[in-house]
């Protein structure tokens, strides 16, 4: 064999070594992610899905029944609650893929490869989903106290439809960030557009569904 075969094999041995190891370390590490603000902003999210869902219609004056404060459950409080809930799994298994936004920490060295990195983040599930149901809190609040409260504001209400909604919203965007889950981008756009969604979903439905049973006074609307 002569040198310069000999010479040749060297370097392409060496120049093989020099880019698997290039390879090898240009891969970015496995993000740090806590898994107690997962628990937390899940358990946030299905809460303040759940006042959407536990919280009566109330309503003041109503021409055709007794004056007064009333509150009524309505069964068809399923169709916009379920409606938000088809909204956040479509986002969860089919625009996040279209978004291919990365969760912080992830590139294309890493994703699929590392933990935490298997999935993207844009836009985040958890705020969208928390603050769809404040939307929707706030759109039945303001039209069942505009249009069906004569303008009058219920404490129980505000507290039920908006506040209680609106803690769950906050402490889940800022959850997510703290956890790492996603980033402010991510965040940001899946609450707005959760809000937004939200909102639309509740204005329609306290427009459409009289809050009131009709002649029964049944505490429970079928």
């Amino acid at each position: 064999m002569s040198l310069r075969t000999v010479l040749a094999t060297f370097l392409l041995c060496a120049s093989m070594l020099v880019a698997t190891s290039a390879h090898a370390q240009a891969v970015s590490p496995t993000p740090d992610r806590d898994k107690t603000w997962a628990a937390v902003t899940g358990l946030t999210m299905v809460a303040g899905a759940g006042t959407q869902l536990l919280m009566p219609r109330v309503f003041y004056s109503d021409p055709e029944v007794t004056v007064g404060w009333k509150g009524r459950w309505h069964v068809s409080v399923l169709a916009p609650v379920m409606t938000l809930t088809v909204l956040t799994a479509l986002n969860e298994f089919a625009l996040k893929d279209a978004f291919a936004g990365n969760r912080p920490g992830c590139d294309d060295t890493n994703r699929g490869i590392v933990s935490h990195c298997d999935s993207y983040g844009m836009m985040s599930t958890h705020t969208f989903a928390a603050a769809s149901a404040l939307g929707h809190g706030v759109g039945v609040f303001v039209f069942d106290t505009l249009k069906w409260s004569g303008g009058r504001v219920n404490g129980y209400a505000l507290t039920g439809n908006v506040i209680a909604p609106f803690v769950f919203g906050v402490l889940t965007g800022v959850g997510r960030g703290l956890g790492n889950w996603e980033n402010a981008g991510q965040i940001v756009l899946g609450g707005v557009t959760g809000l937004g969604i939200g909102f639309l979903s509740g204005m329609t439905y306290a427009i459409m569904q009289r809050p009131e049973c009709g002649y029964t006074g049944s505490l429970i609307c079928w």
